[in-house]
């Protein structure tokens, strides 16, 4: 199994915790099988215990990508399950966000029950929270977690394996003369890697992007530390392990350290307001 390999890989290189894409033990519903129908629970649960058995011998944290089953006849949820040192289950995080429209019969909706609730947990004392692929459409979810004092954001994803047809109505989409002066053809290459970036930036967090490699994986896993500088990236479509080190006194540029909690309060702006009464003649010169 690939999770309990690079588990092993990854602490051989002294790894504290290893994070992994969306769906990844379970696989990703609508992509990767068409529906929960005749899933294997129990092989999934069993799948489950020996990874947190294998945490718990090699002495490092997993963020688990995989689906957790509700009762019938709920739709399961699609979840990262973050399993501590000792191979103990201490939170689960939901997707709130799943794509699809009111019905419930549309994109992840179709398969999954979303979640509503923020996990917020500490590895060796740096505060750590995470998000599921399309929850990046949502700022707001950034801003929580930096109310939240969130220093590390793990952001999985499953921008791949894309069915051909889809991927040609993207890129149909996005408009062939419009290729070359972009990252990539579809939505997820151009919107996700660079949504993460800012939001690493605006919010001042390190994010932990991964991607799945399954062909063609849209882009490749990366990690962006709190300027919005990318440190480190694995090659496309390829699996592999980033190995990235984290030192909370480490100090970045951040442009706006000084009014992003007014910005978070509702206070839409810096400095002192004017007091003048030209300020407020919006249509004289």
């Amino acid at each position: 199994m690939y999770i309990l390999r690079q588990m092993v890989e990854a602490s051989a290189q002294n790894c504290q915790v290893i994070h992994f894409p969306e769906g990844s033990l379970s696989g990703y519903a609508g992509v990767d099988f068409p529906t929960f129908q005749g899933f294997d629970w129990s092989l999934l649960r069993e799948a489950t215990e020996a990874i947190m058995a294998e945490a718990g011998r090699l002495g490092i944290w997993v963020i688990l990508g995989s689906a957790h089953p509700l009762t019938h006849p709920n739709k399961p949820h699609n979840s990262l399950y973050i399993i501590n040192a000792r191979g103990q289950l201490v939170d689960r995080y939901d997707k709130r966000f799943c794509a699809g429209d009111n019905s419930g019969n549309s994109g992840d909706l179709a398969h999954y029950s979303s979640g509503n609730y923020t996990p917020v947990f500490s590895i060796d004392g740096i505060r750590c929270s995470t998000l599921i692929c399309h929850d990046y459409r949502y700022p707001e979810l950034y801003r929580d977690l930096a109310t939240r004092k969130v220093e590390v954001v793990f952001h999985s994803y499953h921008a791949g394996n894309m069915d051909p047809a889809r991927r040609q109505f993207m890129e149909s989409q996005i408009g062939k003369q419009y290729h070359n002066i972009n990252p990539g053809r579809t939505y997820p290459e151009i919107t996700m890697p660079a949504t993460m970036i800012s939001y690493a930036a605006n919010n001042y967090c390190w994010i932990s992007c991964s991607n799945t490699s399954a062909k063609a994986s849209c882009w490749a896993s990366f990690i962006v530390r709190p300027d919005g500088v990318i440190v480190g990236k694995l090659p496309k479509n390829q699996a592999g392990i980033l190995v990235t080190e984290i030192d909370p006194a480490e100090k970045y540029y951040d442009s706006t350290q000084h009014w992003r909690q007014n910005a978070i309060r509702g206070i839409l702006h810096s400095g002192h307001l004017a007091r003048d009464s030209r300020s407020n003649l919006r249509q004289e010169l």
